[in-house]
């Protein structure tokens, strides 16, 4: 694509004059630039890309896109933001790829890795090509590509999109990051059904206070259009139970569909009954009633499905396959996941690294516990510190045996971080044990377990690694249980 007709793509007081080369490429990293890349210079927390820009015209670059005049042999045009310039350039470049896929994305604090993925099972399951972009990976077809992001930045994000239309995808489901919302990473993505589960504390370390985190979730309802089209509805799916929904309601001129379990709602589900092998509930819609039984646990679980269920619903799969899907699922990776290596206790990871999200997993557990609860948690560092003994007070109080440890404690002190999450525990009120490190945390707890026993271990899920320092270091819970198991 020329040069001058990919600007056509900003807005008209772009002033640029000049050459036109052939744009084969667009770039915010310098290591990837080629002949004829667009480089884009990308002001970040740590790094400007201002400062590579003569490495980027050594490497090739045909052109640059910056804030400010640089001195270079190739055209350099100046707008006010190159990240907002460059959402817009990536989907025209790469032919606006979300607008020839079905797109359904995900947004809340808690739940969006597992909807995501039970609502790809039913569009798979219906024999449509799908992709899939979230916290774990993010899959083309058959095709599965490690990512950094929940929600990859706007260029990375568009020319995964494109990919899929090459694929032949059809439908593409997405989890959607307060991050990436507030960033304007997901700014020209054409959704056609946004989706929320529930907004609890998180990110504070980002977003400051929770109104600001709701505004920038919210961001993605208002962000749906404000026009109707009878051949391509939008539609907006909201959790009636979570108070946060009704601003989303008011931000949205998108068909709203609401889900719940203790409000009134389109989609409800009454008569939940939960053990250690599965949860069944009664699917209330337009007052028919139909029974499911599923192998997920918990009530969070529920929740899940109900927004699953939704999605799939206003994007025209009939109920009777979206059920059929719904309870042939066993579970999602790192979600409340079961460790069994023939112990006579339970062991279950999860990826609860959030107050809510930790409550839940533990009032899950005991609805079938019969005898002592272990849980091992401990909190992430260079994130949000508020949340930190807020986990401690929900470990020792839905626990029987607690017991601190890291998590990924990246360039802070895994001691400090400890002391932190303590804090939220007075002295006496309940009794705990802290064990920095991890790995011996597990085995801990796996030694002290008896017949009958449960234990969680929170917080990282499916992730296989754990961050030190600046060093990445292989560990997988599920491994490192499992081991502690086989020792015994």
């Amino acid at each position: 694509m020329k040069l001058h007709k990919l600007l056509e793509n900003l807005h008209l007081l772009i002033p640029f004059k000049g050459e036109d080369p052939e744009i084969t490429s667009i770039e915010n990293d310098n290591r990837k630039v080629q002949n004829g890349s667009l480089f884009i210079c990308i002001k970040g927390y740590t790094v400007d890309g201002h400062d590579y820009a003569e490495s980027a015209v050594k490497n090739g670059a045909a052109a640059i896109l910056a804030e400010r005049p640089l001195q270079l042999d190739v055209p350099v045009i100046i707008v006010q933001d190159t990240t907002r310039a460059m959402a817009v350039l990536a989907d025209a470049f790469y032919g606006q790829p979300t607008k020839k896929l079905h797109l359904i994305g995900i947004t809340g604090t808690n739940g969006k890795t597992t909807t995501s993925h039970l609502i790809e099972k039913i569009f798979a399951d219906k024999d449509k090509k799908t992709g899939l972009i979230g916290t774990m990976y993010t899959k083309i077809a058959e095709k599965k590509i490690e990512t950094k992001n929940t929600t990859p930045e706007s260029l990375t994000l568009q020319k995964t999109f494109q990919q899929m239309v090459q694929e032949g995808v059809e439908v593409a489901v997405m989890e959607v990051s307060s991050h990436a919302l507030d960033l304007g990473r997901v700014h020209g993505c054409d959704y056609d059904v946004a989706v929320f589960s529930n907004l609890t504390q998180d990110h504070l370390d980002y977003h400051k206070t929770m109104e600001e985190y709701q505004r920038s979730k919210g961001l993605l309802f208002a962000q749906l259009g404000n026009t109707f089209n009878i051949e391509k509805p939008k539609f907006a799916i909201l959790n009636a139970d979570d108070p946060a929904s009704d601003m989303f309601k008011r931000s949205t001129a998108a068909h709203v569909i609401t889900y719940g379990i203790d409000q009134k709602a389109d989609i409800l589900a009454t008569n939940i009954q939960m053990t250690s092998a599965g949860t069944q509930f009664e699917l209330v819609i337009a007052e028919r009633s139909y029974p499911i039984k599923m192998q997920l646990i918990g009530k969070f679980s529920v929740y899940n499905v109900l927004a699953s269920i939704s999605a799939a619903i206003v994007s025209g799969i009939p109920l009777s396959d979206i059920i059929n899907s719904i309870e042939s699922v066993d579970g999602v990776s790192g979600r409340f996941e079961l460790v069994n290596a023939g112990q006579d206790f339970t062991v279950i990871v999860d990826y609860a690294h959030t107050p809510d999200s930790l409550e839940n997993v533990l009032k899950t557990i005991q609805h079938f516990a019969k005898k002592k609860v272990f849980v091992v948690v401990g909190c992430g560092g260079d994130r949000d510190r508020t949340k930190r003994p807020l986990m401690a007070q929900i470990a020792c109080k839905l626990a029987t045996n607690p017991i601190f440890t890291s998590d990924n404690p990246r360039s802070e002190d895994p001691v400090e971080i400890l002391k932190d999450m303590e804090a939220g525990v007075q002295e006496g009120s309940f009794s705990y044990h802290v064990i920095p490190d991890r790995k011996e945390a597990i085995k801990s707890a796996v030694e002290q377990a008896k017949a009958g026993d449960v234990i969680l271990i929170a917080g990282k899920g499916h992730e296989t690694y754990q961050i030190i320092g600046s060093q990445v270091y292989d560990f997988d819970d599920r491994l490192v249980a499992r081991e502690a198991i086989e020792g015994r």
